[in-house]
């Protein structure tokens, strides 16, 4: 009960949050928000089905009221609290067995993964992955296979299990361990091959990032992780993170091996250092991923790097112990708080991140169109090749009733991404505003022809008075299909 209170404490706040960043790209994906949509959150280009899945019911039930959804995540990480301790005392005396399962459900660092709806996955990779462990330690192991396939169709991060429990000092039958890297690699592959094959996934070959490149990168990368379990100032939904010199990029793995090194050679804590280690590696070596660093990719990692912690401060007085999970917890809910307010979020994520666009265009968003445009061209001077920051330039223009302006932000983002029909259908829409109706036709037409499916498009055709009759292919959410009848 302590362990429950103190999570709802900590994080229970994220109820009364709104829906934030790539929340709302679930409002407008058919699979969610249609009544017969269930069996398509499995199709294979999808690649989290069961956390899509998960999505849908919410949407049934409640719609797009975010407090269902921001429920189900918090009721989530209690289990994964309660469930933590249930394993972690199976493999470390309790009494720290206990003080991890408490900094786990307090920790700043888990604000993310509970607060933002879209980081489900985490919470459901996580959850699978300590029932399949559980029931690997009671003997059960090809229960715990199964546990760990319906982990990896809730997110791919969860891939390395199967070596944390080859490491674990026990015997290992090798026969479910086999199975279980036999699952790992079919399900990793086929995520990469939907990744591949889904545009603008942002993720393998369209990462923008070499696996060498990513690889060098992300020693620094866990490095920040590993400060930000003891010093938590710089928590953000989006940190800026600078590639660095060669000669960085290797002191930070070399510095990481030390660390290693010294905790397995010096305590019985340094496996789960290296635990930790290993289940970050999925999303922290060499596949690539536009997000160069993401906060909530620590959260089953955490789950060793706890018990670690624990271990490590076994000696303290209990007392001690209690106030610096009470004092995480306090840090907790400021950090929970800044989500329930667009605003101060996005202002917090400017404060650490001050020489990148992409939180300036969120700040600006949430800010609206005549206070947001300044952030705008800020953003813009950051990351001048960046076509999302023009497009909302001219959005933003448009909403003010500046269409000659707006049309040429619109057209600076049809420059940085020629191929993109969206930003054909955003010149359409300045060109109507403009009184140019036959120039607006044919950009709606020609974003359509490039994209067949694009709902803004044949909306804004639809009110020309011209009706395309959209392809059998093409899903829509039920309000979309209202507004095209």
């Amino acid at each position: 009960m302590l362990l429950s209170l103190a999570a709802i404490a900590a994080h229970g706040a994220s109820l009364f949050a709104p829906f934030q960043f790539d929340d709302f790209a679930l409002l407008s994906d058919p699979a969610i928000t249609s009544p017969s949509g269930w069996w398509e959150c499995w199709r294979l280009t999808q690649t989290r089905p069961l956390t899509w899945f998960t999505f849908w019911i919410n949407y049934q039930l409640g719609g797009r009221n975010p407090a269902g959804y921001h429920a189900v995540n918090l009721a989530l990480h209690v289990v994964i609290v309660l469930l933590i301790f249930d394993v972690l005392r199976r493999l470390i005396p309790e009494r720290p067995a206990l003080a991890a399962a408490a900094l786990f459900a307090v920790h700043p660092i888990m604000t993310e993964p509970v607060a933002y709806v879209f980081a489900r996955g985490t919470l459901l990779a996580a959850l699978f992955s300590l029932l399949a462990v559980r029931s690997w330690l009671d003997g059960r192991h090809g229960i715990a296979v199964a546990w760990f396939a319906v982990a990896m169709l809730g997110k791919e991060e969860c891939a390395a299990l199967p070596v944390v429990l080859l490491l674990l000092p026990r015997p290992r039958p090798w026969r479910p361990l086999a199975a279980m890297f036999g699952v790992a690699l079919a399900l990793g592959l086929r995520v990469v091959w939907a990744a591949a094959t889904i545009s603008g996934s942002g993720a393998g070959a369209q990462a923008g990032i070499s696996p060498p490149a990513y690889f060098a990168l992300q020693g620094v990368v866990i490095l920040r992780y590993l400060r930000l379990l003891v010093l938590t100032d710089g928590l953000s939904p989006d940190p800026d993170i600078a590639r660095p010199a060669v000669w960085t990029a290797i002191a930070a793995w070399a510095l990481i091996a030390a660390l290693c090194a010294l905790l397995v050679r010096t305590t019985r804590a340094g496996y789960w250092f290296v635990a930790g280690l290993v289940l970050l590696a999925p999303s922290s070596s060499i596949f690539p991923a536009a997000d160069l660093a993401a906060d909530r990719r620590m959260y089953l990692p955490m789950v060793a790097f706890c018990a670690c912690a624990a271990l490590l401060l076994s000696w303290l007085d209990r007392r001690a112990v209690v106030a610096i999970v009470v004092a995480l917890g306090a840090i907790a809910f400021y950090y929970t708080s800044l989500w329930l307010d667009p605003v101060k979020l996005w202002s917090n994520a400017v404060l650490h991140a001050p020489r990148k666009g992409r939180p300036l265009l969120q700040l600006a968003r949430a800010l609206g169109p005549a206070r947001g445009l300044a952030y705008l061209e800020i953003a813009g001077r950051l990351a001048p090749d960046d076509p999302a920051i023009a497009a909302e330039q001219g959005r933003s223009l448009l909403a003010l009733n500046r269409p000659a302006e707006a049309l040429a932000a619109f057209g600076r983002a049809l420059a940085l991404a020629p191929n993109d029909p969206r930003a054909l259908n955003n010149r359409g829409a300045a060109l109507l505003a403009l009184g140019q109706s036959q120039a607006a036709r044919a950009d709606f037409e020609r974003a359509l022809a490039r994209d067949a499916c694009l709902f803004d498009a044949r909306l804004n055709l639809l009110r020309m008075g011209v009706r395309t009759p959209p392809s059998p292919a093409c899903r829509y959410t039920p309000e979309q299909n209202e507004l095209l009848r």
